[in-house]
C-alpha cells in the first residue's frame, strides 16, 4: 500500500498537467523546451558538480547501453517472427527500448529514496537522454523515408544542453572551480524547480496524444517488452555489478518506467509509426500504475 501512496502524488502532478492542457491548450512544445533547454541542465550541472566521479559512472553507462541494445535485439527477433516491416520495427524500438526516466523515473526515485537516490537517477537520466538523442533519433530516421539517421542523431546530440550541463559540472569538479554561496543558491532555485516542472509537462504531453486505430499486436509487444521484460533484464544485468543495494534497486525500478515521452516527438518528426508510438507512451504510462508497484516491491 505504501508504494501506491508514493505513486499517487506523482500521478496527481501528471493529472494536474493533463487537465490544465485539456482546458487551457498551452504550448507544450515551448514548455518542454523550457524544461529540457533551461531547467534540467542546471539540475544536471549541480549533480555532476557535487557528486564525486568514480567507477559507478562507467558501470551505469555500460548498464544503460547493454539494456537498450538487448531490447533492440529482442525487437529485431520479434519483428522477424511477426514479419514486421522496417518502419514497424523502428517504431517498436522507439516504444520499447527507451524508458521515461526523466519526467517519471527521476521524481519517482526522489520520492522513494530522497536526495541520495536522486543523484543516481540524474546520472541515469543523462545517459538515457544521450541514448535517445543518438540511437533513438537514428531509428526514428531509419524508419522514415528520409533515411538520414546518423546525421540526424549527431545534430540532435549537439542540441542537447543537459550534455553540456554534465560536461560543465564534471569540468568544474575536476578543476576544483569554486562557486560562491549566493550563485549556488541561484542554481539551486532553478534546479529544484526542474522536477515538478517536467512532471507537469509530461501530463500536458499525454493530454495531446490521440489514441486511434490501435495495432494491438504491436502494442502488446511494446508493453510486454517495456513494462515486463525490461525490469527483468535489468535485474539480471545489475546482479553481478559491484554496486550498493540502493543503486541496483534504482536501476531496476527505472527500467520499469513507461515509454519515454520524447520518442513520440521523434516518431512524429520522422513519421515513423507515430500513432503506435504515441499509443504505447500513453497506455504504458497508465498501466505503470499497476506494474510499477510490483517491480518496486520485488526490487526492494
Amino acid at each position: 500500500m505504501s508504494f501506491i501512496t508514493i505513486l499517487l502524488p506523482i500521478f496527481f502532478v501528471f493529472g494536474v498537467g493533463f487537465v490544465s492542457q485539456k482546458y487551457l491548450s498551452l504550448d507544450t512544445k515551448n514548455l518542454s523546451k523550457m524544461a529540457i533547454y533551461v531547467m534540467v541542465p542546471f539540475l544536471v550541472f549541480r549533480t555532476f558538480y557535487e557528486q564525486a566521479i568514480n567507477s559507478t559512472y562507467g558501470l551505469l553507462t555500460l548498464y544503460m547501453i547493454g539494456l537498450c541494445l538487448i531490447i533492440i535485439l529482442l525487437v529485431t527477433i520479434l519483428s522477424k517472427v511477426y514479419r514486421f516491416t522496417e518502419p514497424e520495427r523502428c517504431g517498436l524500438v522507439l516504444s520499447s527500448a527507451f524508458m521515461n526516466n526523466g519526467n517519471y523515473g527521476t521524481p519517482l526515485t526522489f520520492f522513494l529514496f530522497g536526495a541520495a537516490g536522486l543523484e543516481i537517477a540524474i546520472i541515469l537520466m543523462v545517459i538515457q537522454q544521450l541514448l535517445m538523442s543518438t540511437l533513438g533519433v537514428f531509428y526514428a530516421a531509419k524508419g522514415s523515408a528520409q533515411q538520414n539517421g546518423v546525421k540526424a542523431a549527431l545534430q540532435a546530440v549537439k542540441r542537447m544542453p543537459m550534455v553540456y550541463g554534465a560536461m560543465g559540472g564534471i569540468a568544474f569538479q575536476l578543476l576544483h572551480v569554486p562557486i560562491s554561496k549566493s550563485f549556488m543558491q541561484a542554481i539551486d532555485f532553478i534546479a529544484d524547480a526542474a522536477i515538478p516542472f517536467i512532471m507537469l509537462t509530461l501530463g500536458m504531453q499525454l493530454a495531446n496524444i490521440s489514441v486511434k486505430a490501435i495495432d494491438w499486436k504491436k502494442l502488446y509487444t511494446s508493453l510486454s517488452l517495456k513494462l515486463i521484460a525490461s525490469p527483468m533484464i535489468a535485474a539480471l544485468l545489475v546482479l553481478p555489478m559491484p554496486l550498493d543495494a540502493m543503486t541496483k534497486q534504482i536501476m531496476i525500478i527505472m527500467a520499469a518506467t513507461p515509454t519515454a515521452a520524447n520518442t513520440t516527438m521523434y516518431a512524429i518528426q520522422f513519421q515513423t509509426e507515430p500513432q503506435n508510438v504515441s499509443s504505447a507512451t500513453l497506455i504504458s504510462t497508465i498501466m505503470s500504475i499497476v506494474t510499477l508497484p510490483v517491480v518496486i516491491y520485488l526490487a526492494m
